[in-house]
């Protein structure tokens, strides 16, 4: 079984539109806007950088742990049925052998509660690229790294 499976997960925005994120390098959470695919707004990038930490990171880099979770568990289904599949493609071609997956054959992925987005943090805009703005932490009074090009700026 070597084909790729493909579960479309949906992950809550805040009422501003912002996605949580969480930054592999210092594990502090931000949000950052969430542009809608064909913007002509977005900034193609190859990395982002930690608004709060400054460090880089490739694009994929930036899930938290509830979200990482979540998408995993929600692909319960698809993989329960993917494995039933190959199961039953393995006994095909079988002379006198006929293979019926039991119904109950289940990896037992427990279906995750939905995720909920709150209205949290305080927004920032970089100056440098001010279609990119950011959501920090209420009581960060640090300076604050622009998403895309890394420079500092206070809030």
């Amino acid at each position: 079984m070597e084909e790729e499976i493909q579960v479309p997960v949906s992950i809550p925005l805040d009422s501003d539109g912002f996605l949580r994120r969480e930054c592999p390098t210092c594990e502090q959470e931000f949000k950052w806007f969430n542009h809608a695919a064909g913007d002509d707004d977005a900034e193609p990038t190859s990395q982002y950088f930690c608004p709060l930490c400054g460090v880089a990171a490739s694009l994929d880099s930036w899930w938290t742990p509830a979200q990482l979770e979540y998408g995993f568990g929600s692909a319960g289904g698809a993989l329960d049925q993917a494995v039933r599949d190959a199961f039953t493609d393995a006994f095909k071609g079988i002379g006198g052998m006929k293979f019926e997956p039991n119904s109950s054959l289940s990896l037992n992925i427990e279906t995750p509660d939905p995720l909920i987005e709150p209205d949290d943090m305080v927004i920032v805009e970089p100056p440098c690229h001010p279609n990119e703005p950011l959501k920090v932490p209420d009581s960060y009074t640090e300076r604050v790294f622009c998403l895309i090009c890394g420079s500092p700026f206070t809030t």
